[in-house]
């Protein structure tokens, strides 16, 4: 029963959280309020880093009763130390073939390989519970390979101008609501799956889409999340979610400070999908921040006796195709995963151009060789080996700002580095040290990893040890925590 909480939320925690943001109208001056909101508002004994798994399995208490369906469909033994990738990779089918007018786009070269499952995460602008046509104006690309134990997640611009099958040219996000309306062979799910493929050269196995209500449902029977934020934001947000939107006295400019922020569901969706004062490409990257810090959240060893609330609130909250099988087969690989397994990718402003098409529509014209460059570094296998062994570093905040080990380590993830915390003898370092640890430097690695912090070499002490981590971080005062993860290479 337990295997089904990590599982599905390995579902969930890789589907989208955020959706549509609504643009308030202008304020008029007199009712303008900033709100700055520190970080840790409230205190939490969830750890950042997660147990290792034969902790996380001894920690586990028991559980209350759960739905007899549920029980009847998980009637036989699982063994959670047990993975099988064949269980869960696609099988080759037919190759798809499209009708194409002349005057369409070739199409992309076929990129996704049959050791990679794909799930496509969705964020609606569906206003109603029964709304029959809505727009996609999220849209997340999860490329899990298995056998590599690792995902990509690719976030794709809602506004990207491309060709839809036997509907012609027009934003990605329309597609879905097109196959609905036109009554496309598979409906909306298929003729966004055949857009992706034609366009992007990726193919769909599965998809996933996440409401706003039940996302904050979610998040709160979690307890809340943490999400490191490296960046200072501030944007429109309602004072009170049950507040008219349309009322523009209810709304007041709201800031996030830098720091391991708790958020609660409200929170967490406000954080995840307003764009009023940045951007559709900013909204990707702290939608990635969310799914990350949930990701983070769901392997806690507490949030095992949630999993009744929790199987509930995924029921009537993710519509997708992924049955209780593929869950479950998928389960063991979550416990076995950290957050710098997963990589995350963008197609932001350096692959697109903005465009005004003849009908006076805003939008993104691809870059498709550089978009095809990008996808190709996303879905290669990442393997460790004895020659390029995955990097360890630890990490020390010598700082009086508290949590800012956390937001270092969040950078590193992002590029792949895995990372532990511990304390540092003293708080009052003034400046960033690195110490390399190896036997034997590596000037190019050494550099990658400077960069990647926006450190010097000054920064640098070398100290040969022995033992697994790599590098030992020091933070000092001088440390800059604001990053960009669309500027990583991973």
């Amino acid at each position: 029963m337990r295997r089904f909480c990590v599982l599905a939320f390995a579902l969930f925690l890789l589907t989208v959280a955020c959706t549509e943001t609504f643009v308030p109208p202008a304020l008029p001056t007199p009712a303008l309020a900033l709100v700055t909101l520190p970080a840790n508002p409230t205190a939490t004994a969830t750890p950042f880093h997660p147990a290792e798994d034969t902790a996380l399995l001894a920690t586990l208490s028991p559980l209350s009763p759960v739905p007899a369906s549920f029980l009847e469909a998980t009637a036989t033994p699982f063994q959670p130390n047990l993975f099988d990738p064949n269980a869960i990779l696609p099988t080759a089918g037919t190759p798809v073939s499209f009708d194409v007018p002349s005057s369409a786009p070739d199409p992309a070269t076929p990129l996704t390989d049959y050791e990679t499952v794909t799930f496509l995460l969705l964020g609606s602008d569906q206003r109603k519970p029964n709304q029959k046509y809505f727009r996609t104006d999220i849209l997340i690309i999860a490329a899990l390979r298995p056998k590599n134990r690792q995902v990509s997640l690719i976030s794709i611009p809602r506004d990207l101008y491309v060709y839809i099958p036997t509907v012609g040219m027009d934003r990605i996000n329309a597609a879905y609501e097109y196959g609905i309306m036109y009554r496309y062979p598979g409906g909306g799910r298929s003729l966004l799956s055949d857009t992706i493929l034609y366009n992007l050269g990726v193919r769909i196995d599965h998809i996933a889409i996440v409401d706003f209500d039940g996302f904050r449902k979610i998040v709160d029977t979690l307890g809340g999340i943490e999400v490191p934020v490296a960046c200072p934001y501030t944007d429109w947000r309602l004072i009170s979610p049950d507040l008219n939107p349309n009322d523009p006295n209810n709304w007041h400019l709201y800031t996030v400070q830098p720091g391991l922020v708790y958020m609660d569901g409200d929170l967490a969706l406000w954080y995840a999908r307003s764009r009023s004062k940045s951007s559709d490409f900013d909204r990707a990257r702290r939608s990635q921040e969310v799914l990350r810090a949930l990701y983070r959240r769901i392997r806690s060893p507490d949030v095992f006796g949630k999993i009744p609330e929790l199987y509930g609130a995924l029921q009537s909250s993710v519509n997708t195709d992924l049955g209780l099988q593929d869950l479950l087969h998928l389960m063991p690989l979550a416990l076995q995963m950290t957050n710098a397994d997963i990589r995350s990718y963008y197609i932001g402003r350096g692959y697109v151009s903005a465009w005004t098409t003849p009908k006076g529509a805003y939008v993104l014209r691809p870059n498709r060789e550089a978009i095809q460059a990008l996808l190709e570094q996303a879905l290669a296998p990442r393997t460790a080996t004895p020659q390029t062994p995955k990097i360890k570093v630890e990490i020390r905040n010598g700082t009086p700002n508290e949590d800012w080990e956390h937001l270092a380590a969040e950078r590193l993830n992002y590029a792949g580095y895995e990372t532990t915390l511990a304390p540092a003898d003293r708080r009052d370092y003034e400046r960033t040290l690195l110490y390399d640890l190896t036997a034997v430097p590596d000037p190019v690695r050494l550099a990658a990893l400077l960069n990647l912090l926006g450190l010097s070499s000054e920064a640098v002490r070398w100290n040969p040890a022995q033992g697994e981590v790599s590098y030992l971080l020091i933070l000092g005062s001088d440390y800059k925590p604001c990053f960009h993860p669309t500027n990583l290479n991973p």
